[in-house]
């Protein structure tokens, strides 16, 4: 069993090393769910099997050792050479291999479960949602808000909440599930989103916003109009980017499915929210891939609501709620 514990190690180190240089694209959750049940049956060997065994071992020993003191007494000799306790605590120790398989188990469990129904952390990789949520920022999303999923395919088997305009989701890539994106929920089924000259309509209502102090990026060293947008009764701040052109650059756009719901100009897009699906925009509008490049985000790819940032290492008073 040391042996095939070994190698099983070594094909974790193999596969983490693989993703942390880029040779291979991982999957957490995948992993995860995969260590937690091969750390299940190593946990079962060891309560049902190998404890038993190194319990009756370490009876035997005492059996052994008391009748072995017995029959030197009967012959008058009473000092008898040896320490059967620590004999015995050997026989009972665990070997590394169960050590670090069935020891884990309790622990990976706990993860698993907690992040695959409960809460899971994020990292904010890119700007695409400043102001409102900044690079480095680490984040909790709340895994059960829109509905109980099963791990790893994702699967509603419980519903909850339905996504709301104005939500902050994070989501499983369309062009790349294995992938997460954070955006900003903007349009829900039936909706018609436009976003044109760089303001946004639904379902022919613009949008309310309001001008704001201009925002500096530290890391672009550069300011960008800012505004607060009332998106149907959720405020939040949005950043506009004066010298970018409204329109989607036609070599960006993705063959995404239900692209014919879209209309795109010189001005910007128009698009009709199939059933079933979300529109997604960053609240970094001018720097933001999002629905207008992809395409609509269906419902099986949500992963759940950001609700609040729980460490930022470089500004401490970025802790807290966002919204």
């Amino acid at each position: 069993m040391s042996l095939i514990t070994g190698v099983l190690y070594a094909a974790l180190v193999a596969y983490l090393g693989g993703w942390y240089v880029g040779q291979w694209q991982g999957n957490f959750s995948l992993l995860l769910f995969v260590l937690t049940l091969v750390t299940l049956v190593y946990w079962l060997a060891e309560r049902y099997k190998f404890q038993p065994e190194r319990e009756a071992a370490a009876a035997r020993l005492l059996v052994e050792d008391e009748a072995r003191r017995k029959q030197l007494a009967s012959q008058g000799i009473a000092q008898v050479d040896g320490n059967v306790g620590q004999a015995r605590d050997k026989l009972l120790m665990q070997p590394w291999w169960l050590d670090w398989t069935a020891g884990l188990f309790p622990v990976i469990c706990a993860v698993f479960l907690m992040r695959s129904f409960l809460f899971e952390p994020f990292k904010i990789p890119s700007g695409s949602m400043i102001p409102t949520l900044l690079v480095g920022d680490l984040i909790l999303v709340n895994k059960f808000h829109y509905g109980i999923r099963l791990p790893v395919i994702n699967k509603k088997i419980i519903a909850n909440h339905e996504p709301q305009r104005g939500d902050v989701m994070v989501f499983r890539y369309p062009v790349n599930p294995s992938l997460d994106y954070i955006k900003r929920v903007v349009g829900l089924p039936g909706d018609e989103i436009a976003y044109i000259n760089k303001r946004l309509t639904i379902n022919g209502t613009p949008i309310e916003q309001t001008p704001l102090a201009e925002f500096y990026d530290e890391d672009s060293l550069k300011y960008s109009l800012q505004y607060s947008e009332n998106l149907m009764g959720a405020s939040h701040r949005i950043l506009v980017d004066k010298d970018r052109p409204p329109f989607v650059p036609p070599q960006a756009i993705e063959d995404f499915p239900n692209k014919e719901n879209c209309r795109y100009s010189g001005e910007g897009v128009v698009c009709k929210v199939p059933p079933g699906h979300y529109f997604m925009m960053g609240d970094n509008r001018d720097n933001s891939q999002d629905s207008r490049f992809w395409g609509f985000v269906p419902d099986e790819n949500i992963v759940g609501k950001a609700f609040v940032i729980w460490m930022n290492f470089s500004d401490f008073k970025r802790i807290g709620s966002f919204h």
